[in-house]
């Protein structure tokens, strides 16, 4: 049977479905491509979609049948959720709950949901475990909680079985060096940080007055790589295991702005100078993850585990992107 991958076109659904074709399994990719790439899904089944049309969805779908939904599709900026939130819920919470009306009228039994460490907002306890209190502090995190609370409702009144990945900051790239990050605008760290060397951008570090050893956020960064793997073992837990199940996914590690760009520096071998500008609204102090829950019940396991191998399959992305 085939699995239904939205958002299959951009940063994290594209290593998914790189996955997918190693194990040779049979999927269907739905983007709308206001930021996933056409060239990531060149030569792979896709449809051009957007999910908050809920007659197109069912329409070019009608004659399809699938054994199971990864949701990958939204909107996913922090700080640009503070400044389109109409647009974002829309984006997240509208077009979510269109696909669970899919998935059901498809008789369709598993859905994996990409959350995120967001519905925790600043956290009272490090590392942060799926038990805590969840209390997000901006509109991203409370589309991503406000899905979650409707699939929880959903799967106890329906035969519609669910898990939710929590991620921390994803980051890296495959090592092919053909699929990664590449946002327009970008605000996540290490692309920002590569290309201010390649591309001689300027670079700005938001925030030096955080809580932490050095003034700057800190997060927990975990390969887009081993994150993929993540998705693809929820569908594997959801075959003995039903009803709705949370998972946090992080390396279970911290490391500040200013640490991330020391370590960029190392390995590009080049001076990387920055600004410090104004901390973006709905940005947490420190975000680490407790992944025990996901070892233990997915059996899942984070294979490329250090920043530098993160870094640095970065690095070799956004260097090939420059090339073409």
């Amino acid at each position: 049977m085939t699995i239904l991958v939205t958002g299959g076109a951009g940063y994290i659904g594209s290593h998914f479905v790189r996955l997918l074709e190693k194990k040779n399994l049979e999927f269907l990719i739905l983007d709308n491509f206001s930021t996933g790439h056409k060239d990531f899904v060149k030569n792979k089944k896709h449809l051009e979609l957007d999910l908050k049309n809920e007659d197109d969805l069912f329409e070019k779908l009608e004659d399809e049948s699938f054994s199971s939904i990864v949701h990958f599709a939204g909107s996913s900026l922090v700080s640009e959720s503070q400044e389109k939130a109409e647009e974002y819920f829309n984006n997240n919470v509208l077009a979510s709950k269109n696909l669970v009306k899919f998935a059901l009228k498809k008789n369709v039994k598993k859905l994996i949901f990409s959350s995120s460490a967001a519905v925790y907002g600043n956290p009272e306890e490090i590392p942060i475990k799926e038990s805590h209190v969840t209390n997000p502090i901006n509109n991203y995190g409370k589309n991503k909680l406000e899905i979650e609370k409707f699939l929880k409702d959903i799967s106890k009144e329906f035969p519609l079985d669910v898990v939710c990945l929590r991620y921390f900051n994803a980051a890296g790239a495959d090592d092919k060096g053909d699929i990664g990050e590449n946002r327009n605008p970008e605000t996540h760290l290490i692309p920002n940080v590569i290309n201010s060397v390649l591309n001689f951008t300027k670079l700005i570090v938001n925030g030096d007055s955080f809580d932490t050893k050095d003034g700057t956020c800190v997060r927990d960064y975990v390969h887009v790589n081993d994150l993929a793997n993540a998705h693809l073992l929820g569908l594997d837990f959801l075959e003995s295991n039903k009803g709705f199940h949370v998972f946090n996914l992080g390396s279970e590690k911290g490391f500040s702005n200013k640490e991330i760009i020391s370590e960029c520096r190392k390995l590009l071998k080049k001076e990387i100078y920055f600004e410090i500008g104004p901390i973006r609204e709905g940005d947490s102090d420190v975000l680490v993850a407790d992944s025990t829950k996901s070892k233990e019940k997915l059996g899942w396991k984070v294979e490329n585990n250090s920043l530098e191998d993160i870094i640095c399959s970065a690095i070799n992305f956004h260097k090939n992107v420059k090339k073409t």
